[in-house]
């Protein structure tokens, strides 16, 4: 099984990676800074007995994402999954925020995973067979305080992940669209917030690999996971 994870290098993405890894599964990683992590790719490699590749991009430049998605391709007969993490966020309100922030939104949050998908949905359709997971937010369904772009940016995301969904169903590919609630990763270092009042990012990654293991009749299509006392 190969499996194509973004936003790879750590948080949820790095997780999701783990539990793939331990399902036995050859990892295609992608981030800004893979790197960064060769030491942990590699335990991984020792313990599993699997085969990572990893590939330093960024996602939100179009011809980075086309890149990435030559060397996958390059490499692997077939793309099982695909799982779009790559993201950023930036608070701010729509009427403040500065210049350009709904258009950096844009390019990492909804376009990295748009060009990816294009560039690699093609061998899923031939084969008839495959499964895409993109990591919209719960922001993505209601709007909340200092939102700003970065809600409309998960918006967007999940109007992109609902479309796919209908048109993939004619080739028997699957689209899951996931919507994580606060998520404990080094994106709340620093802050005051306890561990126990948010979700591992552990928790995502267990959603996911079940959903993947369903029969081919099956497809989960929304994944709603929030912390057991709700959003904060």
């Amino acid at each position: 099984m190969n499996v194509v994870i973004t936003g790879a290098s750590r948080g949820i993405g790095k997780t999701i990676a783990e539990h793939f890894a331990q399902k036995g599964a050859n990892l295609f990683l992608c981030s800004r800074n893979m790197e960064k992590t060769m030491s942990w790719q590699q335990a991984l490699m020792k313990e599993h007995s699997i085969s990572i590749s990893s590939f330093n991009a960024d996602l939100s430049n179009a011809v980075e994402a086309k890149s990435f998605a030559e060397h996958v391709l390059g490499a692997a007969s077939t793309v099982d999954i695909l799982i779009n993490n790559t993201g950023i966020y930036e608070p701010g309100s729509t009427y403040n925020e500065p210049e350009g922030q709904l258009e950096k939104m844009l390019q990492v949050n909804l376009l990295s995973a748009y060009h990816l998908t294009r560039a690699l949905i093609g061998s899923m359709i031939e084969k008839r067979a495959g499964h895409i997971f993109n990591i919209c937010s719960i922001a993505s369904l209601k709007a909340y305080p200092n939102g700003g772009s970065y809600s409309i940016s998960k918006w967007a995301l999940d109007g992109f992940s609902k479309n796919l969904r209908e048109e993939m169903k004619a080739f028997n590919v699957k689209v899951t669209t996931v919507y994580p609630g606060a998520t404990l990763t080094s994106s709340w270092d620093g802050m005051d917030i306890d561990p126990k009042r948010i979700l591992e990012a552990a928790d995502i990654a267990k959603m996911i690999i079940a959903a993947s293991e369903l029969s081919a009749q099956a497809c989960v299509e929304d994944i709603v996971i929030r912390p057991q006392l709700g959003d904060l």
